[in-house]
């Protein structure tokens, strides 16, 4: 972990930032809290962490912010991208108490999409991981993308209630076009295996709202972003890359299928001390098994 000096250094380059404009903050109108998790709830979160810095902030002086950020949001399982060995090596420590996880990296020394679930409420019944390529069940890099793309999934089941939902995570490529469509079909088929079981996806997807892709995913039939489901909504952007009046995407959903109702949809921009926690603003939804 960074010194206290190292950290005082970081605040005072963060403050420098902001008051030189090379950071935005979060307009004081668009900060947004995690919400009480209502009882029978399932929260289920999507957060991309960010592999490396976030503005003069390192990886490592952010660790802290994004366990205590899920730790606060409090999620019965969250789907995590760009966890590099390092993150995970930190987050299952930080995060040992309260959450057990699945996943792998797509390739050696690479990212995690690993799935955090609470490990007092749930068993893992299944679980495995797959690679969005033309060969999913060995590494490999698929298609058109730039870099080696992986899904996890886990088929979790309440210890108390018997309840189960699966659980699918990934991370689409951020360059291959071929790629992103035949990912998307790939988590279609996936999601498919569990139409008769509550069924959740999260994902950066790298797509925006309302594009191609986005709409192969939610004119499947059977899944539904919780976004435009939910009775307590927002609608506001996902990434930010610290310049929020810059970027306006959102490329990061929780989707779901019909055996679950969508209660809250919430992008959490609040951040963690005034400061950012990633490039991405996690985003969660309260969920009701039908």
């Amino acid at each position: 972990m960074l010194t206290e000096k190292e950290m005082q250094s970081i605040e005072e380059l963060i403050k420098a930032d902001i008051k030189s404009g090379k950071i935005e903050l979060v307009p004081e109108d668009k900060i947004f809290d995690f919400l009480p998790k209502k009882e029978k709830a399932v929260r289920i979160m999507s957060f991309n962490i960010r592999c490396s810095g976030v503005g003069v902030q390192t990886a490592e002086s952010r660790y802290p912010l994004v366990s205590e950020t899920i730790l606060k949001g409090a999620p019965d399982s969250v789907g995590l991208q760009e966890a590099t060995p390092e993150w995970m090596e930190y987050l299952k420590d930080a995060l040992a108490d309260k959450y057990d996880y699945v996943g792998i990296p797509r390739e050696d020394d690479g990212e995690y999409s690993s799935i955090f679930y609470l490990k007092d409420k749930y068993y893992v019944v299944e679980s495995g991981n797959f690679w969005l390529s033309e060969t999913p069940h060995k590494e490999s890099k698929g298609w058109d993308a730039a870099c080696y793309r992986i899904c996890t999934w886990a088929v979790l089941e309440n210890k108390s209630t018997k309840e189960k939902y699966v659980h699918v995570n990934t991370h689409l490529d951020h360059i291959g076009v071929e790629a992103r469509r035949n990912g998307v079909e790939m988590m279609l088929e996936k999601l498919r295996e569990y139409k008769n079981i509550p069924a959740v996806f999260t994902a950066d997807m790298n797509i925006e709202e309302g594009t191609e892709n986005y709409l192969q995913f939610v004119n499947s039939g059977f899944m539904y972003d919780t976004k435009h489901l939910a009775k307590n909504t927002m609608d506001y952007l996902t990434f930010h890359n610290i310049k929020p009046s810059v970027y306006k995407d959102v490329i990061d959903y929780v989707m779901i299928n019909g055996n679950f109702s969508a209660d809250t949809y919430r992008v959490v921009t609040a951040g963690i001390d005034g400061k950012y926690v990633s490039d991405h603003f996690p985003v969660y939804a309260d969920l009701y098994i039908k």
